[in-house]
């Protein structure tokens, strides 16, 4: 059954079945190619008449996954220059006043989309949400840094998706004055620098990082010598004006090139300590330029920034495993890889041991995950906690702990494994969480982000430096806990992490 809704673009159709409206491929700026393409998003053209919003529109270019993930996380690939656009689901386009949920796709900044299986979001329309997602820039092109084109691109395309919303959304039902934003790795981490940055101020009441925190950022000077490299290799200037001419699929290619031979240095190499040497390097990323980002967004969040906000952030258990068990390096961590990586971070020996008990096996490999997990994952997000202690606003914290059995149970509680238990999506996301996903452990998950969006409470107490309180979602059933525990600490009280 096919549904109207209006915006200031005009109207457009979607279709309405089990008692959600659904709009596709609605852009939120004009295509970002030939002179616009490292330009800063406009608004689209207005066209006459009712536009066709019943199909997926395109995706941002973008390479691959790597094989071993590229069978766990499924993508949705539609060819096309029109690609900065979003998806709506609304209990009732006629309706007023609805909570308003807009989600951040992840994929290091150089994968995903709005539309991937796994991000169906009927299940927050059923609830009483209206629900979006969208694309945006990836790659070189979202967050290549330039003399000659403004940085970070791909954040500057969120926060025209976000004005959008804010101009748009009570044509679907939605109460522009209660958005919350949410994402998930590239996701989260987007979701912080938002926070931190004053273009953003206002635009949404409430956010959710899960799996991403406000550390991950790059140093002018490295995004810098990233793309005088690329360039190079390309045989063109280290401009906007100079990749301009340079076919998307070559572009990509290096690009992608660049990011596999960084991430598989066995040290920091031509690249240097600071692009290559960190246990999860991530060559575009959102960029301290001075300008739409002023500093680490952590920083900022500790001086003040989005102290207004309530945030729910998280983790799951296991994250890093996702990244060692699938390409069979695991078991290839010897007990000298350890070591080094802890003398590394500045933990002795015995801080193996620590680890140890508390991830309940000593293999190297095991340890070595747990360790990676917190320095990557958990304590960024503590860092972005601890630096709203005097906020107006309430910070929750959470931790998914259910392990799939999928490759043999080694995966554990690994990145990406909540996101259908919070879409409510277990057959998209079958390839990561098996056939028999506990539905009630979804249940409970998908429920507290609907609270928290409706509310800002989503039932439990509060995050404070005194008692650390976090809901940890398992099966049979979730618990509050205090955290963090013996190991962790080891870490987090590294000034450095």
């Amino acid at each position: 059954m096919e549904v109207v809704a209006r915006t200031r673009g005009g109207e457009v159709r979607g279709v309405r079945g089990d008692g959600v409206a659904v709009f596709r491929g609605i852009p939120y700026a004009a295509p970002p190619v030939g002179p616009d393409r490292f330009a800063p998003p406009r608004p689209p053209d207005r066209r006459e008449g009712v536009r066709d919003a019943t199909a997926f529109g395109p995706t941002a270019p973008r390479p691959p996954y790597p094989e071993a993930i590229a069978r766990l996380l499924v993508e949705r690939s539609v060819p096309g220059d029109d690609f900065l656009n979003l998806n709506v689901w609304s209990p009732d386009p006629g309706a007023a006043g609805l909570p308003v949920m807009v989600w951040i796709h992840g994929g290091a900044f150089s994968n995903g989309s709005g539309s991937e299986p796994v991000y169906e979001a009927s299940s927050f329309a059923r609830d009483g949400v209206v629900a979006v997602s969208f694309n945006y820039r990836l790659g070189v092109q979202g967050f290549g840094l330039f003399p000659d084109a403004p940085a970070n691109l791909g954040l500057l395309d969120q926060i025209a998706a976000l004005e959008w919303v804010r101009d748009n959304i009570g044509g679907f039902g939605g109460d522009p004055d209660n958005i919350t934003v949410f994402g998930e790795s590239a996701g989260a981490m987007s979701v912080c620098a938002l926070l931190s940055t004053p273009r953003a101020r206002g635009l949404f009441r409430r956010a959710v990082a899960q799996s991403g925190a406000g550390n991950t950022v790059v140093d002018a000077r490295d995004a810098a010598t990233v793309t005088r490299v690329l360039a190079e290799r390309l045989g063109v200037e280290p401009t906007a004006a100079g990749l301009a001419g340079v076919p998307v699929d070559r572009l990509l290619a290096e690009q992608d090139r660049i990011s596999r031979e960084i991430r598989g240095a066995p040290d920091a190499g031509v690249w240097g300590e600071r692009i290559a040497g960190g246990a999860m390097p991530l060559p575009y990323a959102p960029v301290v330029d001075g300008g739409l980002l002023e500093r680490r967004p952590v920083e900022a969040i500790a001086a003040g920034a989005g102290h207004d906000v309530d945030l729910m952030i998280g983790t799951t258990t296991d994250e890093y495993r996702l990244f060692l068990a699938p390409t069979g390096l695991l078991p290839f961590i010897t007990e000298e890889h350890l070591s080094a990586h802890l003398a590394r971070v500045g933990l002795d020996p015995g801080a193996a041991r620590v680890y140890a008990t508390s991830c309940q096996s000593d293999d190297p490999g095991d340890v070595f995950a747990a360790v990676v997990t917190d320095q990557v994952f958990r304590i960024p997000a503590y860092r972005v906690a601890e630096a709203r202690a005097e906020a107006s606003a309430n910070t929750f914290g959470y931790e998914f702990a259910w392990r799939t059995p999928r490759l043999g149970g080694i995966l554990g509680a690994c990145h990406a494994l909540e996101v259908p238990f919070v879409f409510q999506t277990f057959e998209a996301g079958a390839a990561l969480t098996g056939p028999d996903a506990p539905r009630p452990l979804g249940a409970a998950m998908h429920d507290a982000w609907v609270r928290f969006a409706a509310t800002g409470d989503p039932g439990w107490a509060r995050w404070t430096p005194r008692t650390r309180h976090i809901m940890r979602f398992n099966h049979p059933g979730p618990a509050v806990v205090e955290d963090p525990g013996s190991a962790t600490r080891l870490l987090w009280e590294k000034a450095d992490l």
